[in-house]
């Protein structure tokens, strides 16, 4: 049986915006054949009472949304996807970014619903070989719009909830100065903030004891690469297992730095380096509310539900 032709998933950031190509493979696997990520920040100003993306954040999205259909038309895919999440759903002027991304490239988006997103990320972790052990587990997904946060019972989402704690919405809610060190005060802001928000959505922490927590989209991604270039190590060789204790270490070092030279640590994307004390913040106040002492990190989130999806 010839595999089943491709498909490509572009996930529409608020601060990044990714591709992902693949197929189906034997036993029903995702197999994926291309990756790409393109720092963007569209959701720049999404923390307002009037949320609207700029018209520098619109040129960026559909410059890079135009380069990543570019590198999935080598495939040919039978089918490409195009989804925004968080920033463009919030905007009052979400619809003239989705005209002005019809009108250069041709592609329609699918505005992603809250519920939408959580459940597709879960979709898409069940695809990951490294979980299919796993029974009963929670996800929390952290974008720069929002965090998704599910609970799994024998593999099936109990819980789902969309919550605004993006990490590039809180930076530009309580970061003062991103330029300067992050302060004691920012993080304890954003701490209470991240757990009255999480408090008050209703999610429960009702999982057995040994119920693993799953940390997926860029924070925990760069927190291995960060913990691999120190140890000499490629990505693939790190440990997928991150430590609350690495989280405050790590949280401790960087957020003393000023900016600029946070932009300079290895394997910290420069583009992230402004809201990557915010997210590690917002990740040790999960791991507070939910008494997790790890994260485990896997990176079969949205775009791989859209994949599975899409490939049905």
């Amino acid at each position: 049986m010839s595999p089943a032709p491709p498909v490509a998933v572009i996930d529409i950031g608020s601060n990044s915006i990714k591709v992902l190509v693949a197929t189906r493979g034997a036993g029903g696997s995702i197999v994926p054949l291309k990756f790409r990520t393109i720092d963007a920040r569209i959701g720049t100003g999404i923390s307002h009472v009037h949320p609207r993306l700029s018209d520098e954040g619109m040129k960026r999205g559909v410059q890079a949304i135009a380069a990543l259909l570019q590198d999935a038309a080598e495939y040919s895919p039978a089918r490409m996807v195009l989804v925004a999440t968080s920033a463009v759903r919030d905007a009052e002027n979400g619809i003239v970014f989705r005209e002005q991304v019809r009108a250069a490239t041709g592609h329609e988006i699918r505005i992603l619903s809250g519920s939408e997103e959580a459940n597709l990320i879960g979709r898409g972790l069940t695809c990951d070989p490294a979980l299919r052990a796993l029974r009963n587990f929670y996800v929390f997904d952290l974008g720069g719009g929002s965090l998704e946060c599910l609970a799994f019972r024998d593999r099936q989402i109990v819980q789902a909830v969309s919550l605004q704690l993006g990490c590039v919405r809180l930076t530009e809610r309580f970061v003062a100065d991103v330029t300067a060190p992050f302060t004691s005060r920012a993080r304890s802001m954003v701490a209470a903030h991240t757990l009255e928000v999480l408090a008050q959505s209703g999610f429960a922490f009702s999982l057995p004891e040994n119920s693993v927590a799953i940390g997926t989209g860029g924070t925990i991604t760069t927190v291995r690469a960060i913990l691999g270039t120190r140890a000499g190590k490629a990505f693939e060789q790190t440990n997928p297992i991150v430590t609350t204790a690495e989280l405050q270490e790590l949280l401790a070092w960087s957020g003393a730095l000023p900016l600029a030279d946070r932009k300079r640590v290895p394997g910290l994307p420069p583009a992230r380096a402004d809201v990557f004390p915010t997210a590690l913040a917002t990740f040790l106040a999960v791991a507070e509310a939910g008494r997790f002492t790890a994260f485990q990190n896997s990176l079969f989130n949205l775009r791989f539900g859209l994949a599975d999806q899409a490939l049905d």
